[in-house]
């Protein structure tokens, strides 16, 4: 498998979480990896949990960048 494949896996369990939401999760899953003692599966789970929460993140403020830049669009139209 290819690491871009790994990165672009979809998560469903973070479909209904607001920016701040998955924001506030991805800092405690990136806590509890920093601070060590997690087996290895548990360590796995919450590194794919991070990347499924960065994911969500970062599709949200695409999402925020678009509608930004079509209002400005159509304010620099008026």
């Amino acid at each position: 498998m290819k690491e871009n494949e790994v990165l672009e896996t979809h998560d469903s369990s973070t479909d209904n979480l607001s920016y701040e939401q998955a924001r506030e999760e991805l800092v405690t899953v990136v806590a509890k990896l920093e601070a060590g003692g997690a087996s290895l599966e548990e360590s796995l789970a919450l590194w794919e949990r991070g990347e499924a929460l960065a994911l969500r993140c970062e599709h949200r403020l695409e999402g925020v960048q678009k509608r930004l830049d079509a209002a400005k669009a159509a304010t620099e139209k008026a």
